[in-house]
């Protein structure tokens, strides 16, 4: 079973996908990081996809809640490249793709690391999140998107892996939410002015 932290106090089984909605601000990315922090606590991998800040600033966010050095740490960044970081490389705990629109990329750059993971160190549970959905939909269409979610949710299925994916529930209309949501196991919703809430399919 996965912990999902201190903030939340629920457990869910290997190969959940959540969805982390909410207005923005409302502390979405940190939360997902918390999380993930959780995990590593306990010797987990953690794998950070982010299509919004650079891998630099997300591991300082990290470090700020965990020394994550020897351990099982990788981020998948999508933005450095695109801003024109020409020539950045990939190193034992940064995969960089060329754009958050290079799903594809993602995608391979993700397989790598698990497969990193699950066989060479052995690690039986992993966490994943990527922040942020919303980007993904800023670039691709609706039906893009969905075809790259049902692949990567599936994959983490696969794998007995948690998933966590951020989305900023306001910048989306119902039927964009509604499509997004059947991929996932779970919503944990954050708000302005109250604790975030968990909801698992079958509650």
């Amino acid at each position: 079973m996965y912990d999902l932290g201190p903030d939340l106090d629920a457990e869910v089984e290997p190969g959940t996908n959540l969805l982390i909605s909410g207005p923005p601000l409302t502390g979405k990315r940190a939360l997902a990081l918390d999380i993930l922090a959780a995990g590593t606590e306990n010797g987990e991998g953690a794998v950070i996809v982010t299509t919004k800040d650079g891998a630099d600033r997300v591991l300082n966010d990290y470090a700020k809640r965990i020394d994550y050095e020897g351990k099982p740490v990788s981020v998948v960044d999508c933005v450095t490249r695109q801003q024109g970081v020409g020539d950045v490389r990939d190193d034992e705990r940064v995969k960089y793709t060329s754009s958050p629109v290079d799903m594809t990329g993602i995608g391979i750059k993700l397989s790598e690391v698990l497969q990193e993971y699950y066989q060479q160190r052995g690690l039986e549970q992993n966490r994943i999140m990527l922040h942020s959905l919303s980007t993904l939909l800023m670039y691709a269409d609706l039906q893009t998107v969905f075809r790259f979610l049902h692949v990567f949710t599936g994959r983490i299925q696969s794998v007995g892996g948690l998933g966590l994916f951020a989305i900023d529930a306001d910048a989306h209309d119902d039927r964009t939410m509604n499509t997004i949501k059947q991929l996932f196991d779970g919503i944990i919703t954050t708000h302005e002015d109250a604790e975030p809430d968990v909801r698992l399919a079958g509650d």
